[in-house]
Order: C-alpha cells, then structure tokens, then sequence
C-alpha cells in the first residue's frame, strides 16, 4: 500500500485539495468553493467527502498517513483558524481537530506563505539551503521564514507577517485596520492601486486607461509592460523599489542565503524581479551585498499552495518518526 498525505489551501474563493505522494509528486487534485459555505461543518464534510474520492478512485491502494493544511490566520501552534477576516466562520475554528476528528490521521495547519516556504524546502529549491524566506505576492503578501532548518513561528504562532509591516507613514489603508502596510503596494491589488494613482497623475497614453479597475490584474498589467506600455513599467519599478528597500531590512535581521518569489506577480518575471534585486542590493548593509538570491519558486507549475501544505506534514511525520 503506498502512502500518500493531503494538501489543502483554503483561500477566501475556493480551497483546492490534492493528494501528494512522499517524492513530492501531486497525484490528484481538485477544489471546492469556501464561499458557498457559511457552515463551517457543512463544508467541512463536503471537503472531507472530495478527498476521499480522490483516495477512493485512485489506480493505486493508497493510505493517507496525515494532512497538511495552508490557511488565512492558521495558528501551527494551536491548529486553529482565528479571526481571519476573509472567510466566513468568523472567531477560532478548530480545524485541526475538525479533520482529525474525519480522518483519524495527524493534521498539521500553518498560513499559506509558511506552506509554501515548507514546500520550497521539502521539495523544491530550497531543499539544501537551512536560511531562506518565501515570499507569496499574491492578494495580499505573505511571508514564510526558515532559520537554521525551521520555520519562524515566534511566540503566539503568528510571526513573519512581513505585509503588514508599515512602509509608508499615514499610506494606503489596509485590510487589517492599518495604513501604509507593505502589502498594499506589493501584491497584485497593490499594483492595480499603483497602475491608477499613475494613470491619475500622468498623461502619456496607456492600454491600461482603457480597463475598468475590476478588470485589471497583475497579468495583463505585466503583458502591457512586455508590449513597452510605460505606466505598466513605471508601476513595476515602483513595487519592486519598495519590495526591495524592504528585503534589505529583512536581509539585516536574517541573512538568508535566497528570498523566493512566487505567486501571481512574481510571473512577471524580470519585470518585478529585476527592480527588486537592484533596490534591495542598494540598500543592503555592505557586509551583505551580493550574496542573496532572489529567486522564483523552485516548485516549477505544480500548485505550490497544496505541495507545501503536503510537505509540511510529511515534515512533522518524518520528525515524529511516523514515516
């Protein structure tokens, strides 16, 4: 019988699901809305029923050994959901205990950015490196930061929200209640913010005057920018300057040997990347300079949400001597 774990990334739209084998290889996947669901049990038993389908119709004799899960607000320590506020069970949610309570297997659950930081270290280009950050630019900007082989809980489980660092005094306002966090100008919702401060600003002719602010997102921002549009390349200069200003303070605090970046605007490729490894270089102690990657995620097409919640319970099995 061969042994297989389960990764699950729940988002605030849908929460994808897949069954990953001890190499890394995701066998099967699938998703479910989280919106649809008000009832957290009722949509627990719609996932726990779409994962033992996937068991149940597979060519193989399978034996799930744990699940991993990647959330909004996950607590590792206390495997728990609490307060976050782009899910519809509101207060702390027992999840770990929910799917443990399903399965009858060991349930492991941290914040999507930690997921995928696991991930990159278990299975991707992370697997030799003990000091390195992952960085998920996506909505919003989540990070995952790994010391000496481990990941960075801090004290109540909830260290390493870099995106909520404040970047500019009295800025944009964030979900979280504050002003001027760093994801408010580095995600893909930042950089839509970006693209119509400038088109408001500016008068050079632009594609991206002519896309309604629903409809623009970081790719076809980043299609302007190959096409030579200006304002697109103004506005990737502009989140990579503070994408990278910010690094370097990050740099001063940890000294990884990479920072990875993955998540729908690190696919524009050197449109972001490029901005960010100059900003961060210029503004790095000198002790440092030229010795930090940035670099995309090593876990290439696959869904790196689902691979990293897989690969931070095989971790925990593998310590725990499970495996």
């Amino acid at each position: 019988m061969k042994k297989v774990v389960a990764g699950i990334d729940i988002g605030g739209t849908i929460t994808k699901y897949g069954i990953v084998d001890m190499e890394g290889k995701l066998c099967s996947e699938g998703s479910v809305s989280t919106t649809t669901y008000k009832d957290v049990e009722k949509y627990l038993d719609k996932l726990t029923g779409a994962i033992k389908s996937l068991l149940d119709e597979s060519s193989e004799e399978l034996e799930l050994a744990g699940i991993g899960v990647g959330a909004p607000n996950a607590n590792y320590y206390s495997g728990s959901i609490e307060y976050a506020p782009n899910l519809n069970w509101q207060g702390v949610i027992p999840l770990a205990s929910h799917l443990n309570a399903r399965f009858d297997v060991p349930v492991a659950i941290t914040n999507d950015a930690n997921a995928a930081a696991m991930g990159e270290m278990m299975y991707g280009d992370a697997r030799n490196m003990r000091d390195f950050i992952v960085i998920t630019l996506g909505t919003g900007l989540g990070s995952g930061i790994v010391v000496n082989g481990e990941l960075v809980y801090g004290n109540d489980g909830f260290a390493g929200e870099l995106g909520h660092v404040n970047v500019v005094n009295d800025g944009r306002h964030c979900g979280c209640g504050g002003r001027g966090c760093l994801e408010t100008y580095v995600s893909a919702t930042g950089i839509k913010r970006t693209v119509y401060e400038l088109l408001a600003r500016r008068t050079e002719e632009s594609e991206l005057r002519k896309i309604p602010f629903d409809e623009l997102s970081s790719e076809n921002i980043s299609k302007s920018a190959d096409r030579g549009d200006r304002i697109a390349i103004k506005a990737f200069e502009m989140t990579g300057r503070i994408l990278g200003k910010c690094l370097a303070d990050v740099v001063a605090l940890f000294s990884p040997e990479a920072i990875f970046l993955l998540g729908g605007l690190s696919k524009a490729g050197d449109h972001i990347f490029i901005p960010t490894r100059e900003y961060m270089e210029k503004n790095l102690m000198k002790i440092f300079r030229g010795k930090v990657k940035i670099l995309p995620s090593g876990l290439g097409n696959t869904n790196a949400a689902i691979i990293g919640a897989a690969g931070l319970i095989r971790r925990e099995l593998v310590d725990s001597g499970e495996l």
